[in-house]
């Protein structure tokens, strides 16, 4: 896998030597994904393209199933015949493991939601039960769609790290035996279908920007659950860094936190003092018999838990102020049971980021509370597969076979 993947689609033609672009019927096709029904002659004139040559690319992708035609009506003479992209053409299978949930979802090659279904699962069951039920979920929602499309392939997030070379977790600190675990394998055996694997919060920050903020360029997405990580686009293209470690927010020290124990064996981690855990933890401590981050918002009222929840913004500002100073984002999208505008969470964050980042580098920053309605993860997870398998030279070689 590349160490980036494309948040949104590209449309740009390869220039050939003679000046014209150079559009192989993969790169039609990126013209034609905006739904919009063309005619031949609406391609020639849009592509420069000999009329012969639209037509050789247009038949190819017709075969792929990708295409559908449609008869015009006729203002005197012929009838035009339309062509336009048939998003029912395949479908994705997205699957969101948290620590505690899993969220499946099939969509359409738009990433539009079919059939969704989420239910709590406990990660560290461990990879056998969990990718189990998992790919029972996934079967069932896939029989509930039903037609003839073909699965395009499958894209699941995981909440750890995720070596991009392989698709496997890698020491995880909150999914104890699943270091190395071969999901690729597992999933492309039940599906038999390209897996895509990556860490939860990347595939949040990916669908969080293709539907909430596509024109922004420079976008950060913090999750707080379980654990605390987040997810960063560059320049509208998700940055996964080296190894698919970037972003591991819940692990930098928090500065003048703390000093507690955190899960990866170090001390005053953002996660060991900010995550669902840390927080439920300390409002226990206040004589609240709380299991669940949405039980602490209900809870909001008593001032003990705001504070708690306030302290929690605070550490997490503390390291985003740094983020912020780092790489400008525009904006910060906070995900997660908590995330609800105002409040006190929203409160610390902002009370540390604007108090210790610089003035330019806040000037228009925006920290807001996610729009997807906890389906970011599943979003991001279905486009992976969309850019895959829409990628021209993929659509090329379908076309050509």
């Amino acid at each position: 896998m590349d160490a980036t993947v494309s948040a949104v689609p590209t449309t740009t033609a390869t220039p050939a030597p003679d000046g014209r672009s150079a559009v192989g019927a993969g790169q039609l096709l990126q013209v034609l994904r905006d739904g919009v029904p063309r005619t031949r002659a609406d391609l020639v004139a849009e592509t420069g393209l000999a009329r012969s040559t639209v037509t050789l690319r247009l038949d190819a992708l017709l075969r792929t199933g990708l295409l559908r035609s449609e008869t015009g009506t006729s203002t005197g003479g012929r009838p035009p015949i339309f062509v336009r992209f048939d998003p029912r053409a395949r479908t994705v299978l997205a699957i969101d493991l948290g620590a505690a949930h899993l969220a499946v979802a099939v969509t359409d090659l738009d990433g539009n939601v079919l059939a969704e279904h989420r239910e709590d699962l406990d990660i560290t069951l461990g990879p056998g039960p969990v990718l189990d039920i998992a790919t029972r979920r996934g079967q069932e929602l896939l029989a509930e769609v039903g037609g003839t499309s073909p699965l395009a392939g499958v894209g699941i997030g995981l909440p750890g790290p995720v070596e991009q070379a392989t698709g496997r977790p890698r020491t995880p600190p909150i999914m104890p035996g699943w270091d190395g675990a071969d999901v690729v394998g597992v999933l492309g055996q039940s599906f038999k279908a390209p897996v895509l694997v990556d860490n939860d919060v990347d595939l949040m920050a990916l669908g969080e920007h293709i539907t909430s903020y596509p024109t922004t360029a420079h976008l950060m997405f913090v999750k707080i659950a379980t654990g605390v990580g987040a997810g960063i686009v560059a320049d509208h293209r998700l940055v996964r860094g080296a190894d698919g470690a970037a972003g591991d927010l819940g692990h930098v020290a928090v500065p003048g936190g703390a000093p507690v124990q955190c899960a990866c064996g170090n001390t005053g981690c953002l996660e060991a003092l900010t995550s669902g855990t840390a927080i439920l933890r300390s409002v226990r401590a206040l004589g609240h018999d709380a299991r669940r981050l949405e039980e602490v918002q209900a809870l909001l009222g008593d001032p003990g838990v705001a504070e708690v929840v306030r302290l929690a913004g605070q550490n997490l500002g503390a390291v985003l102020a740094g983020c912020v100073n780092l790489l400008n984002p525009s904006v910060i999208v906070i995900g997660g049971p908590l995330a609800h505008e105002p409040s006190p969470l929203f409160e610390g964050i902002e009370q540390m980021v604007r108090g210790r980042s610089l003035p330019l580098a806040t000037s228009k920053l925006q920290v807001v509370a996610s729009r997807t309605g906890g389906r970011a993860g599943l979003l991001g997870g279905a486009r992976v597969v969309i850019d895959r398998v829409l990628d021209p030279r993929t659509v090329d070689a379908m076309g050509s076979a």
